[in-house]
């Protein structure tokens, strides 16, 4: 992955900080799951063929974005939103579930985020210093020990790994989506399109999706973080924030020579200068163990 788009697991863990008592945890995780809906609900999509990737000036050509193909695509559902924290402490709540960041001990986020304490015990990426690793963060507590997740019930989940994200979707009896499924998706029966909604990246001067505003990495002109899965108005099909807000797993990997999991649409941590990957079309590539503070998904399943 990208510098701007998430460093990646090291394996080199910062120290450890107090982490809040096994009581006040049960608790959060109690009042985030009772914010969940009570029903899963995914979207049914006709399938069909279209035309994938992108060749235009936009188009990452090492991300194997092109060539431009036509794909066919069967009949599935897919979720309008991505899994949020509170689905995903019903999860938890229900399972035991420990996320793949909570085993590790930590897990990478953005260093504007953190409080000066934390920042000071993280441990910066060699390459992309804007990251950080922190021990003690990870999906309930986003920044790490000293956050919690309690206002953020309806955003995505955050800090999951590919491994969360299976296990997650094999609990509810669905999957995640494959790459064209998730192109099909993002598209919203519009063709050759680099957004959901069309050509503009904000129609009318309205923002559509939550990316990096103002400059990268250190002049943000507003917060950096995720939004409501269901902020912005959904694309066609009735899907929302398919571009932005969090990279989502997809099943796939990048390529024959590169086997990490493909991750598709971008975050609130792209930014044009850095990384135009808001894109239908854009992919890039993550070890499947690591966590990131802008990586969630989605769900999708078959029909008949």
């Amino acid at each position: 992955m990208s510098a701007c788009c998430g460093a990646q697991r090291s394996g080199n863990t910062p120290p450890a900080r107090p982490v809040p008592a096994a009581a006040q945890q049960a608790s959060q995780l109690e009042t985030l799951a009772a914010r969940a809906p009570e029903q899963l609900r995914l979207l049914g999509l006709a399938g069909g063929s279209f035309l994938m990737g992108s060749e235009d000036e936009l188009a990452y050509r090492a991300d194997g974005e092109g060539p431009v193909r036509e794909v066919a695509v069967p009949p599935f559902a897919i979720a309008a939103t991505a899994v949020t924290v509170a689905e995903f402490a019903v999860f938890v709540l229900a399972t035991g579930y420990r996320s793949d960041a909570e085993v590790h001990g930590d897990s990478l986020v953005f260093a504007g985020n953190l409080s000066n304490e934390t920042r000071r015990l993280a441990t910066p990426d060699e390459h992309a210093p804007w990251w950080c690793t922190v021990a003690g963060a990870n999906w309930q507590r986003p920044e790490g020990p000293d956050s919690d997740a309690l206002k953020r019930a309806n955003h995505p989940v955050t800090h999951v790994s590919l491994r969360d994200a299976r296990s997650y979707a094999q609990w509810v009896g669905a999957r995640l989506p494959s790459e064209a499924e998730w192109e099909f998706a993002a598209r919203g029966g519009l063709e050759q399109q680099p957004y959901p909604w069309g050509a503009e990246f904000e129609p009318g001067g309205q923002a559509r999706m939550k990316t990096f505003a103002g400059e990268f990495p250190h002049g943000p002109t507003s917060p950096v973080g995720t939004v409501e899965v269901a902020a912005y108005p959904p694309n066609g099909f009735g899907l929302y924030n398919m571009t932005g807000n969090v990279w989502e797993w997809t099943s796939g990997t990048f390529s024959a020579e590169d086997p990490r999991p493909a991750v598709r649409g971008g975050s609130h941590m792209c930014h044009a200068s850095y990384c135009r990957r808001y894109r239908t079309s854009a992919r890039t590539a993550v070890t499947a163990e690591t966590s990131l503070a802008h990586t969630g998904f989605r769900l999708a399943a078959d029909v008949s």
